[in-house]
């Protein structure tokens, strides 16, 4: 579990976070959404570490990450796997490359074992015999999966994950979102994924976080999102068409 404590953060004076708190639990796929510039892309890299807040507190199974000592901190960041936006992959670099650079760079395992475990990641997200193919031979959705292969290949308890659909087509979007539920379910993971995607909310949401203009505004599921009373989410959720989408779909039975 990963429990954030009236977490803040300023930039130039000006307030971009104002207090956030909230629990992320293990085995749950935990959203955190809202429109461009509400916060949730600072609140991610202060969770992971990118960025210290000005105060509050983050706590990984009790740990505290922020004002722990050296020891601490390290050992949980060797527990966090990171999916970037746009897959963040190394254009120099194969895909086995990619995949094996964790492993590498924080391992001393021998190359034999580091390449089945790349090898175990890649078919894990349903991709085999791309090892020597470089990023920029395949499609995006492909490079999705890599990232998560990356992401995963250190077995890690704690997996986040910032706009995982972007640029995506709306059906590889939805393979992308099963595969990260899936996973986090499968290894018992802590999933935080940063999004503004209405889809993704309704499809993996278990526990859905609502930022407006660095505040949180609503936390609660996927299944009572749509009966929220909060005016600025409502507008969200309009601005996303998804309340009109869901009507249209009663409607017609």
């Amino acid at each position: 579990m990963i429990e954030i404590k009236n977490i803040k953060k300023t930039f130039n004076g000006k307030e971009v976070l104002a207090g956030i708190s909230g629990r992320f639990e293990d085995s749950n796929t935990s959203l955190i959404i809202g429109g461009s510039g509400t916060g949730k892309s600072v609140l991610l890299k202060c969770i992971v570490g990118l960025i210290k807040p000005d105060s509050g507190g983050v706590y990984y199974d009790g740990r505290d990450f922020i004002n722990g000592d050296r020891t601490i901190r390290t050992q949980i960041r060797r527990e966090i796997g990171m999916l970037f936006q746009g897959s963040a992959l190394f254009d120099s670099k194969t895909v086995e490359e990619n995949v094996m650079f964790p492993l590498d760079m924080l391992t001393d395992m021998p190359k034999n074992e580091k390449l089945d475990r790349v090898n175990f990641c890649l078919k894990r997200v349903g991709l085999e015999n791309v090892n020597k193919r470089m990023p920029s031979e395949i499609s995006g959705g492909m490079m999705k999966r890599v990232g998560i292969a990356r992401a995963i290949v250190m077995n890690p308890k704690y997996l986040f994950v910032d706009e995982p659909n972007s640029g995506l087509d709306p059906l590889t979007a939805v393979t992308i979102d099963e595969l990260i539920a899936e996973i986090t379910d499968e290894y018992k993971i802590t999933t935080i994924v940063v999004t503004h995607d209405m889809n993704s909310v309704m499809g993996i949401g278990e526990y859905v976080m609502f930022l407006y203009k660095g505040r949180k505004l609503w936390e609660g599921d996927s299944q009572n999102i749509v009966e929220t009373n909060v005016p600025e989410l409502k507008e969200f959720l309009f601005a996303n068409k998804f309340i009109k989408h869901m009507k249209e779909n009663e409607a017609n039975g």
